[in-house]
Order: structure tokens, then sequence, then C-alpha cells
């Protein structure tokens, strides 16, 4: 009997491709690439109408900014004194003149912050394809955890069912046995959580692109990133991110509002014309009316408008250096954690995942000789588990790192 069981452990090697459970035949949609998640998840409809919103907002500001004030028509009705009839009627319409050049410095300004709302709609971009592949590829690694589950606790269900034979022949101890059982409970119900965790992940995923369907099927892609850009070439190109470049344009925007408010002291001129028709009871007369009106800025010259701007344009720089200097000291600490994660992951599978095989090679050999006992044999596949689910961990732990660094430099995805 002990070589019935190690001839059935070798028709189960370790490469053997196992069906997969019953909750992954059942699917009948294509695997999702991480490309097609970050587009499905971009493209969504509600994206698009909140970036459109905001710019479109910006753009009215834009617009308000530059239009001149509206002209006034003005009607003025007065009796003559001494007369018994005598009426004076007066039309006029008057326009107000910017003669400092306030309005198309405040266009400009407003004009500054339209861009500033397009970089701010690409930031949000940035952030959203960032938690999607995080989400995409926290799915993968419990995928792939879920196959070496799962391919684990079919392996020993066939040892099980052999040790079940040995007892009931006497061949085998009833303590094997139980113990046994006992194995393959918490192998299931380690199965069961890791399930768990994957519905709940493919939830926040289909959350992520709009379409439930959408992320209904597996997951396709590799846990293990490419090597990192170095964080010289991604320093250099750092001025071109989206918050940055929003927090740039504001600091503009509120410059440009700094020195229209500066111009205070310029008073609009308002001309009117218009026509006086004077009726006094025997006769009429008509005159033509020419006014002219300028306010005397002799204490509100836009002091505080003018000091309020140069704030803003003061915080949004300080913000912008305080932002930079932060994203600097992340992307090298990113790029050597990303580095030795990497390569911790790539010297792990081609150290201990490689050698599993062998190991299980070895560890049959001496159970067939009669060297190990049947408990000894199983741990040697409970570190082969291990081994594999440790290599998908620190692969995924990588990743992570690599999504975090794009996300810092601006990138959407690699």
């Amino acid at each position: 009997m002990r070589h019935l069981l190690s001839a059935i452990l070798l028709l189960c090697p370790l490469g053997y491709a196992l069906p997969l459970a019953a909750w992954a035949q059942t699917l009948p949609l294509p695997p999702l690439t991480e490309a097609q998640a970050i587009h499905q998840g971009l493209a969504r409809d509600a994206l698009a109408d909140l970036e459109r919103g905001a710019v479109d907002a910006a753009q009215a500001d834009a617009l308000a900014a530059g239009l001149a004030p509206n002209p006034t028509l003005g009607y003025g009705r007065e009796r003559i004194p001494g007369t018994p009839n005598g009426v004076e009627e007066t039309w006029q319409i008057s326009q107000a003149f910017d003669l400092s050049g306030r309005r198309g410095l405040r266009r400009v300004a407003a004009d500054r912050l339209v861009e500033a709302a397009a970089s701010g709609n690409l930031a949000r971009r940035v952030e959203i394809a960032a938690e999607i592949r995080r989400r995409f590829h926290e799915r993968l690694f419990k995928q792939e955890t879920i196959r070496a589950t799962e391919l684990w606790l079919q392996r020993f269900s066939r040892v099980e069912a052999v040790v079940d034979k040995l007892a009931r022949g006497g061949e085998a101890s009833g303590y094997d046995h139980r113990r046994l059982a006992r194995e393959r409970q918490a192998g299931e119900a380690r199965l069961a959580a890791e399930l768990a965790e994957l519905e709940r992940g493919r939830e926040r995923l289909a959350a992520l692109l709009g379409n439930a369907q959408g992320s209904a099927g597996d997951v396709a892609g590799s846990l293990l990133p490419e090597t990192l850009p170095l964080p010289e070439a991604a320093l250099a190109g750092l001025e071109r991110r989206p918050d940055l470049q929003a927090l740039a344009r504001r600091a503009e925007a509120a410059d440009l509002e700094g020195r229209a408010a500066a111009r205070g002291w310029v008073p609009e001129v308002t001309l009117g014309v218009g026509v006086k028709q004077t009726d006094n009871g025997s006769a009429r007369e008509n005159g033509a009316l020419l006014a002219v009106s300028i306010p005397l800025p002799l204490f509100d010259r836009q002091q505080a408008r003018e000091k309020r701007a140069a704030a803003e344009a003061f915080a949004a720089r300080a913000e912008y250096r305080l932002a930079r200097a932060r994203a600097e000291g992340e992307l090298r600490g990113l790029y050597a954690q990303g580095e030795r994660l990497r390569k911790a992951a790539v010297e792990f599978r081609a150290g201990a995942v490689k050698a599993t095989p062998e190991l299980l090679r070895i560890a049959e050999a001496a159970y067939r000789g009669g060297e190990s006992s049947l408990l000894e044999l199983l741990d040697a596949y409970r570190g082969a588990l291990e081994a594999e689910t440790t290599a998908l961990l620190l692969e995924w732990k990588a990743r992570e790192t690599r999504i975090e660094y794009d996300q810092l430099t601006g990138r959407i995805s690699e």
C-alpha cells in the first residue's frame, strides 16, 4: 500500500495543471487584462461628466471675467418750476469703460484656472488608474493564491483517501488518519477565506470599473513588475505631474489677479449720451446730453483684493514646493524599496520555488524507502505551498510599490 500511495503522488507532480474549482469553471467571460481594466474604468460616463463639469465651470468664470459691464439706460421726468404744464424729460444711455486693463488681466487669470481645472482632471485620472491597478493586482494575487491552495488541497485529499484505506486495513494508525482529516479541514477553511476575499476584491474592482459584469471573470497578468525607471529620469519630468501643474496654474492666476488689483487706483470712466426734451406748455425744445462720471479712488483702491491675491499665490507656490520635495523623497525611497522587493521576489522564486520539485522528489523517495513518516511527507507539501504563496506575496508587494511609483510620476500605467 505504501507503494500505491507513492504512485498516486507521482501521478500529480507540482507542475500538473489541475482543473479549476467550480467557481472558475463556470466563468463565461475571458480574462480581464490590466490595460482593459484601466481603459474601462477611465471611460465611465460619470467620470467624463465630472471632468466636463469642472472645466465648464472654470470656462464660465473665464467668460464672466472677460465680459464688459452692461450699458445702463436712464430716464428722468421733472416738472419745470413756474409753469403749469412744463415738463423736462431726459433719456440717457451710459457705459463704463475699463481704462486700466484690469478686465483683460482677470480674463487671463481665469484662463489659467481653466488650465488648472484640466490638470486637476488629469490628476484625478492618474489617481483613479492607480486605484484600479491596485485592485486589479490584489485580485490577481488572490486568484493565484487560490490556485496554489487548490493544487495543494487536491494533492492532500488524494493522500488522505489512500491513508483512509490503509487505516481500515490496519496499515496506518488512527492518529495519522485524524491528523490528515484536521489538515484537510484547515486547508478547506483557508481556501474558503481566500475565496471570500476574492469575492470582495471582485466587487471592489467592479465598482471602480462601473460595470459589475466587466470584472466577473478571471484577471490575467503578471504580478512581478518590470524594472523601475531610474529616479533621475522621473525627477527630471516631475514638474509635468498634473497636480503640480494645477498648483502652478493657480499661482499664475493669483499673480494676474494681484496685478489687476494693483491697478485699483485707475478709476473706471462712465460715459453717458442721450437727449433732453423740454416742454413748457407752449413750446418744445430738444437738446443733446453728454455726461461723464469718474469715481474717486480715495479709500478703496482694491488693496484687500491685491493682498488676498498675493497670499493665494504665495500659498500655491509654497504648496508646490512642499509637494515637489515630498515627491522627490518618496520617489527615491520607492525606487530603493521597489528594486529590493523585485530582486527578492526573483531570487526567491528562482531559489526556493524552483527547488520545490526536487525537494518533493526527495521527500517522496524517503517515504517510499521507509526513511520518513507520512506526516513528514505532508510537511514537505505544506512547505511547497508556503514557498509559492511567499513568492506571490513578494511579487505583489513589488507590484504595489511600482504602482505607487508610477502614480508619483504622474503615469497612468507602465
